[in-house]
């Protein structure tokens, strides 16, 4: 077979870049390739072409872009859906547009001609032997573009990777081809801090296996990346990845083997990377690369069962609202891809929308969860949209929540010195009660470290873990599901009722003085709370008085036991000599739980209660 001689055949189109570029006119639109695939021998040289009144859209732009110098500005204004920081600039200071708009969206506005391409600037493979270019690393709206435009200007470079799915073009579609043999534009990912791996962790723990995950680019969705990799089977579905995905391909983490749409393949729309990653990728039929009408439309997304979406913030005000794109009334990036992800993974089967942001900003001057959005901020992901919310002090589940219990949460995963003053403000609107208590919201350090894992006798898997402020609702819920019986052995008395006032002084503890523990059963990020135990040492003698409850659906599967021995090996850390304990006679259950410690139990009795005394310091028989 001849090999196919693509520039013989092409002869006509080849072109130097000054030569091709001579068929834009003044009031022309002119479309440039996104991030890495932008062509940069042909964004170089619109520099040095006599031109002037250009508009110049794009998506997300990188490397260089004279049509964003002030000196320029007589010639070319930019418009961009969204902004990068080579025209964060000049959008800043009116040089040039941001247009916002849902990214799925895009597409639709160009095929339309509402917005019209004159010329269409992109980056291909060179032709194959059927006379097809791959557009690589951006498909996203460059294809749509591209098919659109009235006149198309490909910038044939043989270092770009040639990517499976709906990424071609026929040569044909071109009219004039410019040959440049040059690296593909690289993005190097911010490193890791410390913050950012902490939000990570905190997201990672809502992954779970299975799952088909969206996340971004730079220096969150790198680690969380990394904090997947003890993840199985999971699957991607996304507009944009760089280099941490391969690194979980290679480990088999991801193998995209549960994937209900597209199993098998990891879909996306554009990549940004290193050449590794552009390796990697070349003609690799793992990879699926479709514009973002068709990878971020939400109805696609939300076929993939368990679809995790994983999107940045700026701001969060304590109702939910989610600011992304701006700070107060200064632009800073663009509305993307997340609420089509969002509103995907909301509709998704399991699926989980999950919204990560530090919790300061500017060296923790300010913080990013908010009483109200900044004057002129934007609301990106509605308060009726937004599920989860991530920073690195916890994550918050917020969808179905009422305003008070959505401030509380959101209160309790902001930095510790902002919280005073959101639940001042909080208190000030009403959205919390006027008496919620403040200790251990915002001076008591909540200790994670004593979270654990264990599984019952049955089997069960629990999580036990110290009690929150907000698991005022849990504990509520837990308690109207007792039986009589139940309520009776742990309060000593028939309670008909547990009302706030009551009931905030369980979920408010200081962790030194007062400890409390719940068993949680969690489902697809949801928690459940089956039980609680809890300890309030007495100062004079250094004992502690403990108290327990399991729900009666889960009584007799070793929950109790479970927290009681946690509870024991966190006392002791902490210093407290011993517990006593007051028991009904007829409790059988509680006085079994003491006496099989192995700790020698200390009984009295007295009018139809025992009161059972265990010292640390015996130690266990």
């Amino acid at each position: 077979m001849t090999e196919y001689d693509w520039r013989a055949a092409n002869r006509q189109r080849i072109k130097t870049a000054d030569e091709a570029l001579r068929v834009i006119k003044p009031g022309d639109r002119l479309f440039v390739g996104t991030a890495c695939g932008a062509p940069q021998k042909l964004v170089a040289a619109l520099a040095e072409t006599p031109i002037e009144d250009v508009e110049v859209a794009s998506l997300l732009t990188l490397g260089v872009a004279p049509y964003t110098q002030e000196a320029l500005a007589g010639r070319f204004r930019a418009n961009s859906f969204f902004i990068s920081p080579n025209v964060r600039e000049a959008v800043n200071e009116g040089r040039a547009d941001y247009t916002p708009i849902f990214l799925s969206e895009i597409p639709a506005l160009i095929r339309s001609g509402r917005m019209p391409i004159d010329v269409a600037l992109v980056q291909v493979s060179p032709p194959d032997a059927h006379g097809f270019c791959s557009l690589g690393v951006s498909v996203d709206i460059t294809k749509p573009a591209a098919e659109s435009a009235t006149h198309v200007i490909a910038e044939v470079n043989p270092r770009m990777p040639r990517t499976h799915g709906d990424s071609f073009i026929h040569v044909s579609r071109f009219n004039s081809l410019v040959e440049n043999d040059a690296p593909v534009l690289e993005f190097q990912t911010p490193g890791e801090s410390e913050v950012a791996r902490r939000i990570a962790r905190n997201v990672a723990d809502l992954v779970e296996n299975g799952s088909t995950i969206q996340v971004g680019y730079g220096g969150i969705p790198n680690a969380i990346l990394t904090y997947l990799k003890d993840k199985q089977d999971l699957g991607v579905h996304t507009e944009v990845f760089s280099d941490g995905l391969i690194e979980l391909v290679e480990l088999g983490v991801v193998n995209n083997r549960c994937k209900t749409l597209h199993p098998g393949k990891v879909v996306a729309s554009f990549a940004m990377g290193s050449r590794r990653l552009y390796e990697y990728i070349d003609n690799n039929p793992m990879f699926d690369f479709h514009p973002v009408d068709y990878t971020n439309d939400p109805f696609v997304i939300a076929r993939n069962d368990r679809m995790v979406s994983i999107n940045s913030a700026l701001e969060v005000d304590m109702t939910g609202q989610v600011c992304a794109d701006s700070i107060g009334f200064r632009f800073y990036s663009g509305i993307g891809g997340q609420l089509d992800f969002v509103r995907g993974a909301a509709r998704s089967r399991g699926g989980k929308p999950i919204i990560v942001l530090k919790s300061t900003r500017e060296d923790e001057q300010y913080s990013r969860i908010v009483p109200v959005l900044s004057e002129g901020a934007g609301v990106t992901t509605s308060r009726g949209d937004v599920h989860w919310v991530v920073t690195e002090w916890g994550a918050a589940y917020l969808h179905g929540k009422s305003v008070r219990e959505r401030t509380l949460a959101l209160i309790s995963i902001a930095h510790p010195k902002f919280r005073r003053e959101l639940l001042d403000l909080a208190k000030r609107r009403h959205y919390v009660y006027a008496d919620q208590p403040e200790e251990s919201l915002l001076e008591a350090r909540y200790p994670e470290e004593l979270e654990t894992t264990a599984e019952s006798r049955s089997g069960l898997s629990v999580f036990i873990r110290p009690i929150k402020p907000t698991d005022e609702a849990g504990m509520r819920e837990m308690f109207y599901s007792f039986s009589k019986e139940t309520v009776f052995y742990r309060f000593f008395s028939y309670l008909n009722a547990m009302p706030h006032e009551k009931l905030t002084k369980f979920v408010n503890v200081d962790y030194e003085n007062e400890m409390a523990l719940v068993a949680v059963l969690k489902d697809a990020g949801e928690e459940q709370l089956i039980g609680s135990t809890r300890y309030y040492v007495d100062k004079a003698t250094g004992l502690a008085e403990f108290a327990i409850s399991v729900n009666d659906d889960y009584q007799n599967q070793g929950i109790g036991t479970l927290l009681f021995n946690h509870l024991v090996r966190v006392a002791k850390a902490k210093g407290v000599k011993g517990f006593v304990g007051y028991v009904l006679d007829s409790n059988t259950r509680a006085y079994r739980l003491m006496t099989r410690t192995g700790f020698p139990i200390e009984t009295k009795w007295d009018d139809g209660v025992y009161t059972l005394t265990m010292r640390f310091e015996d130690g266990p028989r």
